[in-house]
């Protein structure tokens, strides 16, 4: 089971002209000895979506915030690129003296509420600035995902690369406003560019599960162990009950995966900043402790929290 320690990143005591709600989808990246950077997404007055990043110390269970936040650390994209209207970080992955920042990319629509892509910046000063790496994203909607693609979370074994991401199947009225489903996929690539999508469902939809988020991948004991963000569809934005929560996923190859929403050992707490919604986790080890990153309720607009096993 998971010990939750509570919300250590709140919005409110780090808001300023550019921060004015949320800090979404965190992650964090070991710098040195205890010190890591924690990644995530702010949004400014106008509702769009931001990277920034602050230190933090970790050490004997417990997680403390050091120093003031810093970003941007990439501007919109370009009037009318992919990433013009928001872009939130999902995951780091180090490629020899660089360092890859995988990031989702926001456009409003029209019939419905947004398009997402999946960018890429790359850092080479160890993540303290990023450039993006191209204005068009290397995973968009195409031939055989005809409505988006978003959240990737990214890995390399034996020089492949794996990659588990969001993939939208289609939208519908629900409550007159547009809804989207969308499950996990699995692509590989040589490069971490370009990347081969051949359609592999790793977590798919059930009874529990209309939409699932972010995944967040690791080994131990040589199983891939998968936490993602599950909720339904119909009336998750009024019931707590069917808003988001984490699950967990086992698999022995990555690509295809059995579920244990029983075994992810995290529930929804009973009052507070988490009470109804808990998702985007980040799962890393350190010192032989676990820790856990997660937005609460209303996709981390009031910060983000931990817990530890």
């Amino acid at each position: 089971m998971w010990k939750k320690k509570g919300l250590v990143f709140k919005v409110k005591d780090h808001a300023n002209e550019l921060i004015k709600s949320h800090a979404s989808i965190p992650f964090a990246y070991h710098i040195e000895k205890n010190v890591f950077r924690i990644y995530f997404s702010s949004r400014n007055e106008n509702g769009k979506s931001l990277p920034y990043y602050v230190e933090a110390i970790v050490s004997e269970g417990n997680i403390n915030i050091i120093g003031k936040v810093v970003g941007p650390i990439l501007e919109l994209g370009k009037l009318g690129s992919f990433d013009d209207s928001g872009i939130m970080p999902s995951c780091l992955i180090k490629n020899n003296d660089k360092l890859y920042m995988y990031y989702i990319g926001w456009n409003p629509q029209v019939t419905v509420s947004y398009r997402l892509s999946i960018g890429l910046a790359i850092s080479y000063d160890n993540g303290l600035s990023f450039k993006r790496f191209s204005e068009g994203p290397i995973c968009d909607r195409n031939l055989n995902e005809p409505y988006f693609n978003t959240a990737p979370f990214v890995t390399i074994e034996n020089n492949i690369w794996k990659m588990w991401y969001i993939s939208c199947t289609g939208w519908k009225m629900i409550n007159n406003y547009p809804e989207p489903s969308y499950h996990i996929k699995y692509a590989e690539s040589n490069d971490g560019i370009n990347w081969n999508r051949n359609g592999n469902v790793s977590v798919d939809y059930d009874e529990k599960a209309q939409a699932l988020g972010r995944p967040c991948v690791f080994k131990q004991n040589d199983i891939y162990n998968m936490y993602f963000s599950y909720r339904k569809t119909d009336k998750y934005r009024v019931l707590s009950s069917e808003g988001y929560k984490i699950g967990l996923a086992l698999s022995s190859d990555g690509i295809l995966w059995q579920k244990k929403y029983d075994d992810a050992g995290i529930e929804l707490s009973d009052s507070g900043w988490d009470d109804q919604m808990m998702e985007y986790c980040h799962v890393f080890e350190h010192n032989e402790i676990t820790y856990m990153l997660y937005n609460g309720n209303d996709f981390g607009k009031e910060g983000f929290g931990y817990a530890i096993r």
